[in-house]
């Protein structure tokens, strides 16, 4: 809480410069006024070195080398005149220091040296002192103490700048890193989405010409025939309906499709997925509930690279070379469970990684929910793919 606190009076301070100079210039000017009252009744030159150190102090940030110059002139001018006049040699000090926080390390030099010789040379002919006076000291270890301030300020200010530079670069690199992998992983939907349309494409192909040898001599297996043939067009076109949504986007220059007219992997291939996954290290306990039934073949695909993508996360993030896998098929589809003993936070595993991304588009491709997090050590994908009776394929 103090720390937030903090922060915004600092952001207050840092967007309003002039006010805080004004400020400053005012409440230094006050202080030393004050304590040259305590030793003697204020005079004439005194209000005048005060509203003068005011005015130079309350510009410096604004004109740097212009203010430090007009208050080396009068700093140099009323010194001879009357030693000692404190609020101009805290302007003096106080300007120098802003040079060297603003400018490059040779000025900040230069600037140091000549606040140190002239203020020096000043107060020795005003004072009346001799050159090497002891108290003439704590006018060059002022004057030398502000070039050093201000050239420690200005490169923790240019550090600060640079690593802010750095991470925002760090984060634009990150969102151009997700979003290029959501688009990889749209094209990877689009191409499997060819895959299953070219499969119904290939059996509607088959079954006209099966409808066509058998239209004048077999009526009842054209018929039949024609039934598939209807049945296919009808499971393209929804499929085609769910993926529509998440496949629009402003690129569109997709890569060359496989014109292969193989269905893609289901899971009628989880037995191989699973004797792959054991042969590199990973015991996976696999359970189902309900009765397996065929499944649309985008619902299919998506469960299939739903369990491909969780188990390959667990093999790759848990803490043990073991997972549980739990297939439930409902009425209103199928229940994808898988749980893992969850190891060091990665970026796929902390909820908002790259592969868990491309999970999500799979199954918001197919109209399904997924819900993913760590809970008492464990890390969990829970997944529910939609698959009505009235959407699965008949089987051709």
């Amino acid at each position: 809480m103090a720390d937030y606190q903090l922060s915004r009076i600092r952001g207050r301070v840092t967007s309003h410069p002039q006010a805080v100079d004004v400020a400053f210039g005012l409440l230094v000017v006050t202080v030393i006024l004050l304590a040259v009252r305590a030793g003697r009744p204020l005079r004439a030159e005194d209000f005048l070195a005060g509203a003068l150190a005011f005015a130079l102090i309350a510009a410096r940030r604004r004109w740097p080398l212009p203010v430090f110059a007009a208050v080396t002139v009068a700093s140099t001018a009323f010194n001879l005149h009357a030693a000692l006049v404190g609020p101009l040699l805290a302007a003096n000090v106080i300007c120098t220091y802003t040079v060297a926080s603003r400018t490059d390390r040779r000025i900040a030099a230069v600037t140091g040296t000549i606040t140190v010789v002239t203020v020096y040379v000043a107060v020795v002919i005003g004072a009346g002192r001799t050159w090497l006076d002891p108290q003439n000291a704590a006018i060059v270890v002022w004057g030398t103490l502000a070039v050093v301030v201000g050239d420690a300020t200005r490169i923790r200010l240019a550090n600060l700048e640079a690593v802010e530079i750095r991470a925002r670069q760090a984060e634009h690199s990150r969102d151009e890193e997700a979003r290029r992998r959501v688009v990889e992983e749209r094209l990877r939907i689009a191409r499997d989405l060819h895959d299953v349309v070219a499969h119904h494409i290939a059996v509607i192909n088959v079954q006209v010409g099966v409808a066509a040898h058998l239209l004048r001599e077999q009526p009842d297996d054209a018929e039949e025939a024609l039934a598939h043939v209807r049945q296919a067009t009808r499971t393209v076109l929804a499929e085609l309906s769910t993926v529509l949504d998440v496949l629009r986007s402003e690129d569109r220059d997709a890569e060359g499709t496989d014109s292969t007219t193989e269905p893609p992997p289901g899971l009628s291939r989880l037995a191989s997925m699973l004797d792959a996954l054991a042969a590199a290290g990973l015991r996976v306990d696999h359970r189902q509930e309900g009765e397996a039934r065929p499944l649309p073949s985008v619902v299919d695909l998506a469960a299939y690279r739903i369990v491909q993508e969780s188990l390959t996360n667990a093999h790759k993030h848990g803490s043990e070379p073991a997972a549980r896998l739990r297939l439930d098929y409902t009425p209103a589809g199928l229940k994808i469970l898988v749980e893992n003993a969850a190891g060091r936070p990665e970026p796929d595993t902390d909820g908002c990684g790259h592969g868990l991304i491309g999970l999500r588009e799979r199954v918001s491709s197919v109209g399904g929910s997924v819900h993913t997090g760590r809970d008492a050590g464990r890390f969990t994908v829970d997944a529910f793919l939609p698959a009505a009776p009235d959407r699965q394929d008949t089987p051709t």
